[in-house]
């Protein structure tokens, strides 16, 4: 039976159709990504929502924040990382000046939509590329490198045995009289 395919000419066709396969699975996955202006529209929604992050801000408790407008006050989206979320998301500062997609549960936090990113695979295209976590990079002090080592403790100091002030000498035994 002949399919049409012959030796490598069928492999080299194969591997161009799962090329384009692969090259066009983004854009039929942003088709469904909406813009962080519409994200209002769609709380309690699992989306997608696109947007160039300006900038990365840490805020108390090293909570990050993906900052997608200049005035993040005014701004109607955000990405929230809580610190404990960062090793399993990675180093999101690489995210500033890239264009995202995240998809999550859009949700209402002081009246702005956000959604909470908790793990790398919420992010696609490119962006989900960022770098792990530095090893040394200290969440709980706000970012800040530590050494990243336990230091031991102390060891008391060693102190010589004293000898007792009643020392015996020979055969003296304290309180028996020597023997005969």
């Amino acid at each position: 039976m002949h399919n049409g395919c012959v030796g490598t000419r069928c492999v080299s066709l194969r591997i161009i159709l799962l090329l384009l396969l692969l090259l066009s699975a983004p854009a039929l996955f942003a088709a469904d990504c909406i813009p962080i202006h519409e994200a209002g529209q769609h709380v309690g929604e699992t989306k997608c929502v696109t947007g160039k992050v300006l900038r990365v801000k840490v805020g108390s408790k090293n909570v990050h924040f993906l900052d997608f407008c200049e005035d993040q006050m005014a701004c109607p989206f955000t990405v929230v990382i809580f610190s404990n979320d960062l090793k399993d998301v990675g180093d999101v500062r690489h995210l500033a000046g890239r264009t995202i997609e995240i998809r999550g549960a859009v949700k209402v936090y002081d009246g702005r939509p956000e959604i909470i990113l908790s793990r790398i695979s919420q992010i696609t295209g490119g962006a989900a590329m960022i770098p792990p976590l530095p090893k040394n990079y200290d969440v709980e002090n706000r970012g800040h490198f530590s050494a990243g080592r336990l230091h031991p403790s102390k060891k008391p100091a060693k102190t010589k045995a004293k000898p007792p002030t009643t020392s015996t000498y020979g055969n003296d035994v304290e309180g028996q009289e020597p023997p005969d």
